[in-house]
């Protein structure tokens, strides 16, 4: 079918136009009508650099991957889902077969199709076909812009959840951007006591000030490390680290940081190689966990938000119309520290 959406022509050039995009349904599928989209750091690549590792934008493709919106028509097989209901979306589709699939890690299945992933269109048009399995109704608490947050808090839940953490526990994250608030407020929700959240950027660490537990730690002026034995009282460590930042240069405080037989929890993804102490982490035997997107928690991430466990609210910085498509991400490469999340929301919504 063709319909209008925000194109990502090639790295800096972006266009509002008609394109074909798939428009079948299939049984096991649902007609939605999307109401809104944030635009993921993900997003930003694609357009600045028209790549991330292996996937290469080689010819025209649709942006956005965190979205909600109303259900328009259910195929044949559909039950747990009717018309009317507003809902969000998982964005990575598995193929059920897979060895990944079959065992449970469907997020590292090579075959997985992942929106906005060359080759796979996104979702920044009005109208997409996606499988039910993956399409959640959002309780009534839960407002379309909280819905297009499900996708990134996901992440976090998933990072908490690699780290097996207990009530109770100490953790530090380091990079107070959209992961890392995710990854400290799926934290909290888990019954950690004291989250510390570290970057070099004070609008960054603001925000993160506004949620009782998180304790900012500006890293260009003070030690990461002596701020956590101020908070914990002692020199033992963190119990849980979630690295989060992507820097390559935070290792060694993440490392310095986790207590001996702690976690260290691998969620920011470097543009390059980084140096690693091997010796630091086998002298405490900390444990290494990595991620990669998430697996069977989108359904808990919502939840939580519906119990009302977290607000993401505060992290959306602006609103843009379908029409303003490309003046928001125009801003959002500007990378305004305050901008923690931009959402743009369909002009027929």
């Amino acid at each position: 079918m063709k319909a209008r959406a925000l194109v990502l022509e090639k790295p800096h050039e972006l266009n509002l136009r008609e394109i074909d995009l798939p428009g079948e349904m299939g049984d096991d599928d649902v007609r939605i009508d999307i109401h809104t989209v944030g635009i993921c750091g993900s997003d930003i690549h694609f357009y600045t650099h028209g790549r991330i590792g292996d996937f290469v934008v080689r010819e025209p493709m649709v942006l956005g991957h965190e979205a909600s919106g109303t259900v328009r028509e259910v195929g044949d097989n559909v039950t747990h889902l009717k018309p009317g209901d507003r809902v969000c979306m998982e964005p990575g589709i598995p193929d059920p077969d897979s060895r990944a699939a079959r065992m449970g890690i469907y997020n590292v299945d090579p075959a997985v199709r992942f929106w906005a992933t060359p080759p796979i269109h996104g979702c920044l048009t009005p109208q997409v076909v996606h499988p039910a399995a993956f399409t959640f109704r959002l309780p009534d608490a839960v407002s379309y812009a909280e819905g297009a947050m499900i996708e990134p808090f996901a992440v976090g839940v998933h990072a908490v959840a690699k780290a097996r953490l207990e009530p109770g526990s100490t953790c530090v994250v380091t990079g107070g951007g959209t992961i890392g608030l995710m990854v400290a407020l799926a934290a909290r929700a888990s019954g950690a006591s004291r989250i510390l959240i570290s970057d070099v950027v004070d609008e960054k660490l603001a925000v993160a000030r506004g949620y009782e537990g998180l304790v900012p730690v500006n890293v260009a002026r003070e030690s990461l490390r002596e701020v956590l034995d101020n908070h914990v009282g002692e020199t033992w460590g963190a119990d849980a680290v979630f690295e989060a930042s992507g820097s390559t240069k935070v290792f060694d405080d993440a490392l310095a940081c986790v207590r001996p037989g702690g976690v260290l929890v691998l969620v920011g993804m470097p543009p390059e190689k980084v140096a690693f102490d091997v010796v630091a982490a086998q002298v405490k035997e900390v444990r290494v966990e990595s991620i990669f997107r998430y697996a069977h928690v989108f359904d808990r991430a919502l939840e939580i938000i519906a119990a009302g466990k977290v607000d993401l609210n505060p992290l959306i910085a602006h609103t843009f119309e379908f029409d303003q498509s490309v003046e928001a991400f125009e801003r959002a490469a500007e990378a305004r520290p305050n901008d923690i999340k931009l959402q743009i929301r369909m002009a027929s919504a």
